[in-house]
C-alpha cells in the first residue's frame, strides 16, 4: 500500500518529466505547493494551461510569442537584411541584452540524429523560406560550439550559401575573465583562429 494519496504521487511523477527535477527535487516541489501559503497550485495550474492555449511561435522567426508576429518582428527599427540563428528562445533573450539590432531565427535544437532531430524537426524549412528572396545580406550562426551546434552550422550554410551573400559564424575563443592556463586545447586553437586586429 502506498504511503503518498495518489494526488501527490502523480504530481511527483508529473514533476519529474521537466528538464533538471529529480525525485528529491519533485517530492520538495509538491509539498511546498501543498503547504505554502505563497504558493498558488490554483495560479499554477491555470498559468500552465494558458501557456499551452495562447503561446505559439511567430509567423517569421519562430520565437515564442502570444500574437502572429513577435515584438521583433513587428519593430521597423530592426535590421531586415540580417538574421541571427539560434538554438532557443531563451538565446534571443540573451542576445537581446547586446545592441544587436537585426532579426533572429529560432531553430527549436539542433541537429542530432541520435536524438532523432534533423532538419524535419527543426524550424529549417521555415529559415530557408525566409532566405528565399533575396532580401537577407546576412546569416549569423549563433548555436552553440558543441558537435550538434557546429553540424548545425555546417547544414546550414551548405543549404543557404547559394541564396544569402554572407553567412558568418560567432567567434568562439576565451571568455572576459578567463585564465589562459585553465583553457582547452580547442577552446585555444579557436582563440587564436578568431583573433582579431587591434
Amino acid at each position: 500500500m502506498p504511503l503518498l494519496p495518489p494526488q501527490i504521487q502523480r504530481t511527483i511523477e508529473e514533476l519529474q518529466k521537466l528538464p533538471g527535477i529529480g525525485p528529491k527535487s519533485a517530492e520538495r516541489l509538491t509539498f511546498h505547493l501543498l503547504r505554502s501559503s505563497k504558493a498558488s497550485p490554483e495560479r499554477l495550474g491555470e498559468a500552465l494551461q494558458n501557456l499551452k492555449k495562447e503561446i505559439h511561435y511567430c509567423a517569421s522567426c519562430q520565437m515564442v510569442s502570444s500574437e502572429e508576429l513577435c515584438p521583433i518582428c513587428q519593430d521597423s527599427s530592426r535590421d531586415r537584411s540580417m538574421i541571427l540563428v539560434v538554438e532557443s528562445p531563451l538565446d534571443v533573450v540573451a542576445f537581446e541584452k547586446t545592441k544587436y539590432r537585426g532579426l533572429y531565427h529560432v531553430l527549436h535544437g539542433v541537429l542530432s540524429p541520435l536524438d532523432g532531430m534533423g532538419p524535419e524537426q527543426l524550424k529549417m524549412k521555415e529559415l530557408i523560406d525566409r532566405c528565399k528572396d533575396g532580401s537577407i545580406n546576412e546569416l549569423i550562426i549563433a548555436t552553440n560550439p558543441d558537435t550538434e551546434g557546429e553540424a548545425t552550422a555546417a547544414f546550414i550554410r551548405q543549404e543557404l550559401s547559394s541564396k544569402v551573400p554572407t553567412i558568418s559564424r560567432l567567434a568562439h575563443g576565451l571568455p572576459m575573465g578567463a585564465d589562459i592556463e585553465f583553457a582547452d586545447q580547442v577552446t585555444l586553437r579557436e582563440a587564436i583562429a578568431g583573433r582579431r586586429k587591434l
